[in-house]
């Protein structure tokens, strides 16, 4: 629930196109108006929406010389040369690796992986690990959710000999790197209709060719778990082919029957028997995956999620343990930082006058300065940048907001960095401390002229008015199809008016309250998130509120209901 009631907006659409839906689907016209809301006005549209499935993905070979990697891939395997598959330290990386390198080794291919180490080998693909590489006897290199921007570890893969592949989903440069094969669909000569896929997206279309090819597209399925989890991880828009991927391996997590490894990650992070979505990967399990690479070695992650015989049961049991213990250290860490980050913002005006914010500290643990960003952009609604100072070099994670592109905003002060690389929501760098006043100036500078006071106020998005006496249980169903939700498919917010508190609220361990709410006959329980802080408030109006509010089937000891989240009142 947002900290103070903001403006609402109520989206609105074409009400003939809502009803000739609702008619030709045979479905409530709430649910119809969702559908055009994003978008999806004809049957056939909706009905894909609705129902997605495998088929319903674009041909592998659209994606620009992914025919060249598969044929070399192939070769590689025939004349059991060794291949390494190189990653990233990200849940997308992580995932990517672990889909790649077992769809090798079913096809029989003597295959490895690596994943660099953070605060050791640095982000990305590096001319210093080509040469290990090649000391391993390796002549083919296959990136995943990395590489794009790897110019110098490119050529010195052409000087040693070894044949790089590039899989990747960032926004490629003017030039690209000078490897075997690019596969990524941000590329200008690519013409894949795809261009939001995660890293993982790119691997598994990877994955879908190679199966084609091998005539064993009954393997497909099985690798659609691990690429939901790294495409729901990666915020990346969950419409079109994400959310086939999404929607279908996260029915079938919940399902299982899962590997060892998987299946220690969801008894480890409390989710065994519950089902999945969106929420459970974004907040539960990646943060998980996440703290390997962020606080040790992501080495970690990719082993556990590696393990599918049942003779490794204990030792995905332990993997997933360690995960859990690293998870709470990245917890610790990134409030630390989060609070010394506030504190600067507050102190100093000349940050939080802004548009943007930038700040630095020294020795701030590097592993979790990116999700420090994430919460600044979340508290304040402008794009942050946070970097740890280590002596003379500052490395540095920013975020941003659909309405600010992150990359172009970098790309206007780009002479400043050693590197740096992303997307328009993510990014990283890396750079001389000596230059960090200038990066505020410049930085700020450049949001101050693009952003306008409406662009950082934030404002509630209602979908449809909902009265109480409409929700019921084949109303959940019905929006249980639309997910998961996410970017792009956002989780639907109702407005009903004229709303009566009937017991509450209460307050929950010190940050949430519950409440019991009445609107009319009908009466429902309601949760709103951190709003401790607006108890008063509420009380005070606990007669007559409007409410803003999404809806959940709440399942507790076998018994389940119908539960409001409450995203704010009036």
């Amino acid at each position: 629930m947002t900290t103070s009631s903001v403006g609402w907006k109520q989206r609105v659409c074409n009400e003939s196109n809502v009803s000739a839906l609702a008619k030709e689907l045979n479905i409530e016209p709430v649910i119809a108006r969702l559908l055009v809301l994003r978008g999806l006005v004809t049957p056939e549209e909706a009905s894909k929406f609705l129902h997605p499935s495998l088929d319903q993905l674009y041909d592998p070979f659209l994606l620009t010389d992914l025919r060249r990697v598969t044929d070399r891939l192939f070769k590689a395997i025939k004349r059991r040369e060794k291949i390494a598959v190189h990653g990233d330290y990200d849940v997308d990386g992580v995932t990517s690796t672990v889909i790649l390198r077992r769809m090798i080794e079913l096809l029989g291919g003597d295959v490895f992986h690596f994943i660099p180490d953070r605060f050791r080998d640095g982000y990305g693909l590096q001319p210093d690990t080509i040469d290990q590489l090649k000391s391993k006897n390796v002549s083919l290199v296959v990136s995943v959710d990395c590489g794009i921007s790897s110019q110098q570890a490119a050529e010195r893969a052409k000087e040693v000999g070894i044949d790089l592949v590039i899989t990747d989903h960032h926004e490629p440069k003017q030039t690209l790197p000078p490897a075997f094969a690019v596969v990524n669909p941000r590329r200008r000569d690519c013409l894949y209709p795809n261009k939001d896929l995660a890293g993982v997206g790119v691997a598994l279309k990877l994955v879908h060719a190679l199966c084609l090819n091998a005539g064993q597209m009954k393997w497909l399925p099985g690798f659609l778990k691990m690429a939901a989890i790294g495409t729901v991880a990666d915020i990346v828009p969950l419409k079109g082919e994400n959310r086939i991927i999404a929607r279908l391996g996260l029915e079938q997590l919940t399902c299982g029957p899962n590997t060892v490894g998987l299946q220690a990650l969801l008894n480890a992070s409390g989710l065994s028997g519950k089902k999945i979505g969106s929420y459970e990967v974004g907040f539960v399990l990646a943060p998980r995956v996440n703290a390997a690479g962020r606080m040790s070695t992501p080495d970690l992650a990719t082993k556990l999620l590696l393990a599918v015989d049942k003779s490794q049961e204990e030792e995905a049991k332990s993997l997933a343990e360690q995960l859990d213990a690293e998870n709470t250290r990245r917890r610790r860490e990134e409030r630390a930082v989060f609070l010394k980050a506030i504190n600067l913002i507050k102190a100093n005006p000349n940050i939080n006058t802004h548009n943007a914010l930038v700040v630095w500290g020294e020795n701030w643990h590097r592993g979790v300065i990116g999700i420090v960003a994430s919460k600044l952009v979340e508290q304040f609604s402008k794009p942050a940048i946070v970097l740890s100072v280590l002596g003379d070099v500052a490395y540095g994670s920013a975020r941003s907001f659909a309405d600010f592109n992150l990359l172009t905003g970098l790309e206007s002060c780009a002479e400043l960095f050693d590197r740096f690389g992303g997307h328009k929501y993510a990014a990283g760098l890396s750079m001389q401390t000596s230059r960090l006043d200038e990066l505020r100036r410049r930085f700020t500078e450049h949001a101050n002229n693009f952003l306008n006071p409406d662009d950082l106020f934030n404002r509630l998005s209602i979908d449809a008015k909902l009265p109480f006496s409409s929700i019921n249980r084949d109303l959940v169903g019905a929006l249980e199809k639309l997910e998961p939700f996410g970017l792009g498919n956002p989780r639907p917010v109702f407005q009903a008016n004229g709303v009566e508190i009937v017991d509450g609220p209460h307050k929950i361990k010190d940050h949430h309250l519950r409440m019991t709410l009445r609107q009319g006959r009908s009466k429902f329980r309601g949760v709103a998130w951190k709003a401790a802080n607006r108890k008063d408030f509420i009380c005070d109006r606990r007669d007559a509120i409007d409410l803003a509010f999404s809806l959940s089937e709440n399942t507790y000891y076998g018994q389940s209901h119908i539960e409001l989240s409450i995203a704010d009142v009036k």
